[in-house]
């Protein structure tokens, strides 16, 4: 029995019921990628699959609509895999087990995929429906979105016809995007040294967090697991010495920490020093988070004597020096759209290897300078350390375009549809746009999508009214393209 087939439109929910069934986080993303290329046969639609597993697939104009633009559909086959605590699934191989609670439908321990999965499903349910009036029509599924828009960087441009198109990978319904922040991941890596240590063996936590889209959510007040042990941490350092065996924190740069732990070589005599430190912190983090993260929880475990190789005293000061001083969240905020971020950094990842500690960033801004302006803080802190920062996955913001036909088409179809005016605005999560402006210049884009709320984390959620409205006005704007020639 299918769980979501009382959802309607049944014909999108359909494919997005598939697709949770399909793993498919950033970077194992050929079995969805496959999974299109047999809807394409299914449906005797020409496509191109490309080596990265980027698909294109077209379908010609309907009736009356051959002298339409192309419009090209967009969005990207990769979700963000995070899961609760205890949660068993294998984002490798498991699928998603989807449920549905009143207007929502969610998936059960782990984040849902919706971003942008609810994309790639209402195209399909488009190009499969050959009762609709339509222009040509090519879909753009893109891989690798969330780790750094590799899928995107490698679009052939000149393989497609269009240059009007319509991303889908926006999150709030009634809202056409037109522009976005770029970014880039720094990755910020500190050598480790290490010594044998003998004292007992402490781990210390930072957990129930709600984390989020480090995008859309980074002005939310939300904390940082990863930001909040390397406060404590150097706190510790300042009272008493400590080594470090290992340490851990988040899961990808583009979703705010929502736990991070380290295992530590405390003296016996230093315990209960650093232990009432820990418990001070506990308080004041539950304090400072009472409203934006209520939950937050700081606790260390103390277990029995060892003798293991840990962090040596220069490390550990450098370590805990960086993870204090470097910066974290919103940076600026926009002058011209008031609420809009317009500059910050997530540390998202945080790792430590035999020896190497490696803090993992994404930079946001819509402002290329201040971008690298926080390249270059990052870069001077890790140099006082001994330390170094590589940067990869940078991309251009797209900027917005004052004269935009398809988005008068856009704007014109929602209020006919609704009866209320769209908003106009920017985000400063990142889009593909604007990878794809700069190989298509003369590129028309907007950017679309249902509601989607706590995207990046186990607590994602769909909204199905929304996704059917968001569906019908896509069939609208395809139904009246004709006009547009």
């Amino acid at each position: 029995m299918s769980i979501l087939e009382n959802c309607e439109p049944q014909e999108v929910f359909s494919y997005f019921e598939q697709i949770c069934a399909i793993p498919h986080g950033s970077g194992n993303t050929k079995a969805i990628s496959n999974f299109c290329v047999e809807f394409a046969r299914e449906h005797s639609l020409d496509y191109k699959q490309d080596t990265h597993h980027n698909i294109i697939i077209r379908k010609p104009a309907a009736a009356g609509y051959e002298h339409a633009p192309t419009l090209i559909l967009q969005g990207h086959l990769d979700m963000v895999c995070v899961k609760e605590q205890d949660c068993a699934v294998d984002f490798m191989k498991d699928g998603l087990d989807v449920a549905v609670e009143g207007d929502f439908v969610y998936a059960k321990g782990t984040s849902l995929g919706g971003d942008d999965g609810i994309a790639v499903a209402m195209i399909l349910a488009l190009l499969a429906d050959d009762t609709l009036p339509h222009p040509a029509l090519e879909a753009l599924f893109t891989v690798d979105e969330e780790t750094g828009m590799y899928g995107a960087e490698a679009v052939d441009f000149s393989d497609l016809k269009g240059r009007w198109l319509i991303n889908i990978d926006s999150e709030e319904e009634g809202v056409i995007t037109a522009g976005c922040a770029g970014g880039v991941r720094a990755n910020c890596l500190l050598p480790v040294r290490r010594r044998r240590m003998t004292g007992i063996r402490c781990t210390l936590t930072v957990d129930g967090l709600k984390g989020g889209h480090s995008g859309g959510e980074i002005d939310k007040g939300r904390a940082s697991a990863n930001g909040l042990l390397g406060r404590v941490l150097r706190t510790m350092w300042e009272a008493a010495p400590y080594g470090i065996v290992t340490m851990e924190g988040g899961t990808v740069e583009n979703a705010i920490s929502s736990k991070a732990a380290a295992e530590m070589i405390i003296e016996k005599g230093h315990l209960a020093k650093l232990t009432t430190v820990a418990e001070q912190y506990d308080a004041i983090y539950r304090h400072e988070y009472a409203t934006a993260d209520g939950n937050v929880r700081l606790t260390i475990t103390a277990g029995g004597e060892e003798t293991l190789a840990a962090t040596d005293g220069g490390t550990t000061d450098h370590l805990t020096f960086a993870m204090l001083n470097l910066p974290y969240g919103v940076q600026a905020m926009s002058t011209d759209i008031p609420g809009l971020v317009q500059t910050s950094l997530n540390m998202g990842v945080l790792r430590m290897t035999e020896d190497q500690l490696r803090m993992s960033f994404a930079v946001r801004s819509s402002v290329a300078s201040q971008k690298q302006w926080l390249c270059q803080r990052l870069e001077s802190i890790m140099r006082r350390v001994g330390g170094k920062v590589e940067f990869c996955a940078d991309y251009p913001a797209w900027e917005f375009r004052r004269e935009s036909r398809l988005r008068g088409l856009v704007e014109r179809k929602f209020t006919e549809s609704f009866g209320k005016a769209p908003k106009i605005t920017a985000t400063h999560g990142g889009l593909e746009c604007g990878l794809f402006c700069g190989k298509a210049p003369d590129l028309d884009c907007v950017s679309i999508g249902p509601n989607l709320y706590d995207v990046h984390s186990p607590a994602e959620r769909l909204s199905i009214s929304s996704t059917a409205r968001t569906y019908q006005l896509l069939r609208s704007i395809l139904e009246d393209c004709r006009e547009m020639t």
